[in-house]
């Protein structure tokens, strides 16, 4: 007779070793097909089309942190973040708010950055500024909704990543901040040539790297590893979102957004974050509610907030950095979008 008080320990033991987040990908479909026939293809379709868009980033993104691994380069990141913390800040909310990246693709980037050892101040103020505005989604905003409303969002999104960074920066010696990144949050960081890497490098990057076997093992591992942590945690975020779309019907969210005053703001920041898109697709929409008679305000403050805490963007967050990081980045979204949509209806 087989002993189950023995059998339940490995069971256990197996379970604890199963990825949770793998299984919700997988499970999910089956759920789908077993209870909802008709929502399956276009929760799977939605998903896999947007991380399809976001594939090409996350490509590039992988490959150069395997090329700095590899050549020993990693230091030279810190190195551009060196120099007086308060400049720093400065200059990465001003790049945040001209760079083509959403607050999904920075992510690989900040996770070299943090790694490589760079202030944290500075890397908020990117963070922040990244996903709210570029040249293409200025001329799209600008189109749909007007070049004030356009330009008001570029100056709020320069504006909160400054905010941030320097919010950081004043509270940085604090237990608040410490040590940001998840333990193994940042494979790039441990992989090949780890404890040789910089520091056997001796800060000389090798730009041909392939000339060397345990280079080109270092560039294969860290390749392959933030390949599976991004592809799986945005897997998993598409996924949601993908489910969001089919369930939660757009009527809703237009009835809570409706009216003037403080209460459309704070539920448009409220709102924004699970409810957003993307940057792009979010123009038409919000270009839509307005039309139906949602507040100036609620149209800023949503477009800020879901630029910055959409669901991909904080479920990636939320797997790289410590919790009290990821709450004092959506406080400073929600905190953010909301004077940015009173400071625009007041203006507006």
């Amino acid at each position: 007779m087989t002993d189950l008080s023995q059998q339940q320990p490995a069971i256990a033991a197996a379970w604890r070793r199963v990825d949770k987040v793998w299984l919700v990908i997988l499970a999910a479909p089956l759920l789908l097909w077993l209870l909802d026939p008709a929502a399956l293809a276009p929760v799977v379709t939605t998903a896999l089309g947007a991380l399809a868009q976001t594939g090409v980033f996350i490509a590039f993104a992988v490959l150069a942190i395997g090329y700095l691994k590899a050549t020993g380069a990693e230091t030279l990141i810190a190195r551009a973040f060196e120099g007086r913390e308060a400049r720093m800040i400065a200059l990465a909310a001003l790049a945040g708010g001209l760079s083509p990246f959403c607050s999904c693709e920075i992510i690989p980037f900040i996770a070299a950055l943090l790694a490589a050892g760079a202030p944290l101040s500075a890397v908020m103020a990117l963070w922040l500024a990244s996903p709210l505005m570029d040249p293409a989604m200025f001329a799209i905003t600008a189109g749909a909704l007007g070049v004030d409303f356009a330009a008001a969002k570029a100056v709020f999104a320069v504006s909160i990543g400054l905010a941030g960074g320097f919010a950081v920066m004043a509270m940085g010696n604090t237990m608040l901040f410490a040590d940001p990144l998840k333990p193994g949050a940042a494979p790039s960081r441990c992989g090949g040539c780890c404890g040789g890497g910089a520091d056997a490098y001796a800060g000389r990057p090798v730009w041909r790297f392939w000339q060397a076997p345990e280079r080109r093992r270092a560039f294969r591992d860290a390749v392959g590893e933030n390949t599976l942590f991004l592809g799986k945690w945005l897997a998993f975020a598409y996924l949601l979102q993908g489910l969001m779309m089919q369930y939660v019907p757009a009527e809703t969210v237009t009835g809570l957004l409706g009216g003037e005053g403080l209460r459309p703001v704070l539920m448009g920041a409220l709102v924004g974050g699970p409810a957003y898109l993307n940057g792009y697709a979010a123009v038409p929409l919000v270009a839509g509610l307005l039309d139906q008679g949602m507040s100036p305000g609620a149209a800023m403050s949503f477009v800020i907030a879901g630029g910055v805490s959409c669901i991909p963007a904080a479920v990636a967050v939320w797997a790289l950095v410590r919790f009290r990081v990821f709450a004092a980045y959506l406080g400073f979204a929600l905190l953010g979008a909301v004077a940015s949509g009173l400071l625009w209806a007041a203006l507006a």
